[in-house]
């Protein structure tokens, strides 16, 4: 019966929401500057940034900082912000493009309409765990010192993160713009002093100023820069309970799952099944929850592919398969940069392996995956053939489960998993 199956799901669910046993650690600034690079992929395609702009415009900021009184816990949350400054982007174009088919996302970015990007932002902040208060913070980092941004406000009424960050993500835009080394830097001091008071205020004009010279400026170019961002901005590993986790990882998948309407949802829900079926099959809460995490970042490699690939109708051909299987790859080399991250990353990016070896990225063996691999690996089959997506309604429970076995047949995936799989989510 419909109510016995929502119960039941209820009950699991309660279990692992309410574990708090055990606490996980996280490097947050580092996943949030993996998360940057997955970002700066879907903006290069709308205002043609260049590769690390996210990390750039956090050194750029944390540089500023030093002549702002801003240290400490403060300090981590202004590098953490400028990484994401635009974790909205996703959301912002699919959202968008859905409701208005026929608008020219490149030129609606390029004018500045950025407010429902803002908004959703920093609605999407308020998951990621901060010691300080960073509040309008992403909501504010397109105004205009002269109150003509966005929401209209003028410097006073911004905060001076926000205010940092936009002088930061300008000045690496137009920096980037300009390919003669011996122009770019003055152009820059240019046009600030052109623009001080009317697009940037005094305060983030004279922070600039005196954190860069122009030699110091030429770091940004060979990415040197990334290095003495590290060192400004430590990444220390914090513990969060269950609850703060399980929000860390929404966020990321719902940057992930914004990237294609075909899977709108897909990254939370392989999170959720993978940490449900590894609490059925008896691992403690730690292991549970670095499941979730790592289910929710499985394909944020798919924010390199782009969605004339994730989104075509037909069979791929043997070049565009190529580069739709180079998303797992990705995965693998974003969650490379955050510290003690290997075991979520080989879980999140291996979900494509076979146990015969014929899978990708890596090619994997029976023997080179552990049960946490396989299990994401089935469940990443599962989720995808039960969920419904424009072009398909979502299978049965029992036809997938069959179809899971037939893969276990054929060497494709574990057996064992296949049948907890069916036990697991039968009441479902």
């Amino acid at each position: 019966h419909p109510r016995v199956r929502r119960q039941r799901q209820m009950c699991i669910r309660d279990r692992i929401i309410y574990m708090r046993v055990e606490q996980l650690s996280i490097d947050i600034v580092g996943l949030a500057g993996a998360c940057s690079y997955a970002l700066d992929c879907i903006e290069a395609e709308f205002v043609n940034v260049k590769n690390k702009h996210g990390k750039r415009v956090a050194y750029i900021s944390v540089c500023m900082a030093k002549y702002c009184a801003i240290q400490g816990d403060a300090l981590q949350d202004l590098a953490i912000c400028a990484l994401l400054h635009d974790n909205a982007l996703t959301q912002y174009i699919s959202e968008e493009v859905q409701k208005y088919p026929d608008t020219d996302i490149k030129n609606d970015l390029s004018e500045n309409k950025t407010n429902m990007h803002c908004v959703y932002g920093e609605k999407n902040i308020t998951k990621i765990p901060f010691k300080t208060d960073i509040s309008n913070v992403i909501l504010y980092h397109h105004e205009h010192a002269d109150g003509t941004g966005p929401f209209r406000k003028k410097w006073h009424e911004i905060p001076l993160f926000s205010r940092i960050i936009h002088l930061a993500d300008i000045v690496d835009i137009i920096g980037n713009s300009i390919e003669s080394a011996d122009h770019r830097w003055d152009f820059i001091c240019q046009y600030l002093s052109q623009n001080k008071d009317r697009l940037f205020d005094s305060e983030c004009v004279n922070a600039f100023q005196k954190g860069f010279t122009k030699e110091s400026f030429m770091c940004l170019r060979d990415d040197s820069f990334e290095t003495k961002l590290w060192e400004i901005v430590p990444r220390e590993k914090q513990f969060f309970d269950w609850e703060t986790c399980k929000n860390v990882a929404d966020f990321f998948a719902k940057i992930v799952d914004y990237k294609s309407s075909f899977t709108s949802s897909h990254s939370i829900g392989v999170a959720e099944k993978a940490s449900l079926l590894a609490h059925y099959m008896g691992y403690d809460s730690v292991i549970v929850q670095k499941m979730y995490l790592a289910g929710a970042l499985h394909d944020i490699g798919k924010m390199a592919v782009g969605n004339e690939i994730l989104e075509k109708p037909d069979k791929l051909t043997d070049d565009e398969f190529s580069k739709m299987k180079n998303h797992a790859g990705y995965t693998y080399l974003i969650l490379s940069e955050v510290n003690d991250f290997e075991e979520i990353r080989d879980w999140a990016a291996f979900h494509h392996e076979k146990l015969n070896g014929k899978g990708y990225p890596f090619g994997k063996t029976a023997a080179e995956l552990n049960e946490p691999e396989r299990i994401m690996a089935c469940i990443d089959i599962y989720q995808a053939l039960t969920e419904d997506r424009p072009y398909k309604k979502g299978l049965s429970h029992e036809k997938t489960c069959e179809m899971l076995d037939d893969m276990a047949q054929k060497g494709f995936v574990d057996s064992d998993i296949s049948k907890k799989i069916r036990e697991c989510f039968g009441g479902i």
